[in-house]
């Protein structure tokens, strides 16, 4: 089947390039064949619906463009390494029974250390007769069985068997999509650290060296180099001058001085270069005051901005608070925001208050266009005239998804924790970008994070999409993480 011109990385393009899908049709020669070929018909529409690419066999080259025998199972395998770099995942769908061994074959044979999901068909009960009925409930234990022998990763749907018109299946194909992002995401993502890590802020330190084990890259740019990079920017600069207009369009700027605008929209076109020179997937910037003192502005609005439009970006220089922000945002396709978990709500075990000072991502806040003012806790030992930019709003009431990603240089393991909660309506009244959460077992939740020396930053994303960070992170990563449901 034809395929889409593969998209190149860079770092507007893991959420907008489609998933890819290897599908293989399983078949079993007793067994009828016009269930195999129906089967496949209803799964590439489906897939097209889906919008998600697939990578099959045509069905003149097969019997009936399923995978039953060694060799069609070796035309399929080389198939899938054609498309290696495109593949994200693959579907395997047992219309009946399916040959256990060929489609355990295909997968071992294609070699992809991708996402597998293993689908099955449901009988009719009125249609049991040898010409109608599939087994695939059946079926599915065996061809699970022999990828289990096989070594081979895999993740199975919600009901052992599943209509593919149903919404619940479609449900299922989207969530394995969104794996399917994840996995690839994390396996490749550039990452950009701009400035040193504030002195005070050793909760933020990583391991560089774990990251780039995992595939994860991290490039550094020091902010002597930024401010030198902007002062050579002229005012009237074109790239400057729209920047200024994208920011005058993003927030509510009244009393915000001209100079600090200036400054903000220099430093944005600054930002940009770097991470379209760099193919960078997410940053994290240092603020903690050099930006304040030698600049006279903090980054938040443009770092807002970059999250806003899916290049998540992290501040204090959490690098993997913005690896967080994107597997989120892979996740859901929405943008994620870094918050501290910073206060108690009242008596209620189960409320707290999440709060940054903020460089938060509009699409969040109640409040369509948020509003730019000064930082008023950095303005107290700075000038409040130096620390214009900062976004101000409150998160809208709505579920969410939490992760904290961590390096733990003592077991050299990548490791996490995730669940979700809600964002509510009860009253509070503060500043900087701030909302009250409502988390199952809250308390809970707390001790874990203390007992396992986590960081107070936490990556929010306004999706329920835990399940999808589990399931990419714990089988196919195979980074340690907690679901906290």
């Amino acid at each position: 089947m034809a395929l889409a011109q593969p998209l190149e990385h860079a770092a507007s393009t893991l959420n907008s390039r489609p998933v890819t899908l290897g599908v293989i049709v399983g078949n079993r020669g007793f067994f009828p064949d016009h269930l195999a070929l129906s089967g496949r018909n209803t799964i590439l529409e489906l897939l097209e619906k889906a919008g998600i690419n697939a990578i099959i066999t045509e069905e003149s080259d097969t019997n009936v463009g399923a995978i039953e025998s060694l060799e069609e199972a070796r035309l399929c395998a080389d198939l899938f390494k054609q498309h290696r770099d495109d593949i994200d995942g693959v579907l395997v769908t047992l219309p009946n029974f399916g040959d256990e061994r060929a489609i355990a074959n295909a997968l071992r044979f294609a070699n992809l250390d991708v996402p597998v999901l293993v689908h099955a068909f449901p009988d009719d009960a009125t249609q049991m007769d040898l010409a109608n009925r599939r087994d695939s409930f059946c079926g599915k234990m065996s061809a699970c069985n022999n990828l289990h022998q096989y070594g081979i990763k895999y993740s199975i749907t919600r009901e052992h068997t599943m209509d593919p018109a149903s919404d619940a299946f479609m449900d299922d194909l989207k969530w394995f999509a969104g794996v399917c992002r994840v996995v690839r995401g994390m396996r490749t993502a550039r990452l950009g650290m701009m400035g040193a890590r504030p002195e005070a802020f050793k909760t933020v330190r990583f391991s560089e060296k774990l990251l780039d084990k995992a595939g994860i890259s991290v490039e550094t740019l020091d902010l002597s180099e930024v401010f030198g990079r902007i002062e050579r920017l002229e005012d009237d600069d074109e790239l400057v001058l729209e920047k200024l207009e994208a920011i005058r369009g993003y927030a509510r700027v009244e009393g915000v001085p001209e100079l600090s605008l200036l400054r903000m929209a220099k430093f944005g076109v600054v930002l940009d270069g770097w991470m379209n020179d760099n193919l960078l997937d997410a940053t994290a910037i240092q603020c903690w005051t050099s930006m304040e003192e030698y600049f006279g502005v903090v980054p938040c609005t443009l770092m807002s901005m970059s999250s806003n439009k899916l290049n998540p970006s992290a501040c204090e220089t959490d690098i993997v608070g913005a690896l967080a922000m994107l597997a989120l945002q892979l996740a859901s396709g929405r943008p994620s925001a870094l918050v501290d978990w910073n206060n108690n709500y009242g008596d209620d075990p189960d409320k707290g208050v999440v709060f940054h000072c903020s460089n938060l991502p509009k699409d969040v806040f109640i409040d369509d266009i948020p509003v730019m003012t000064y930082q008023e806790i950095i303005a107290g030992t700075v000038g409040e005239e130096n620390t214009y930019g900062t976004i101000y709003g409150r998160i809208s009431e709505n579920p969410f998804t939490y992760l904290r990603i961590s390096t733990d240089d003592f077991n050299g393991v990548i490791k996490a924790y995730t669940g979700e909660g809600v964002f509510t309506n009860d009253p509070i009244d503060t500043f900087g970008g701030y909302g009250v959460v409502k988390v199952p077992r809250f308390q809970e939740l707390l001790g874990y994070i203390c007992e396992h020396g986590y960081e107070h930053h936490v990556t929010i994303n306004q999706t329920r999409v835990a399940r999808i960070i589990d399931e990419a992170f714990n089988k196919y990563l195979e980074w340690p993480t907690y679901h906290h449901q």
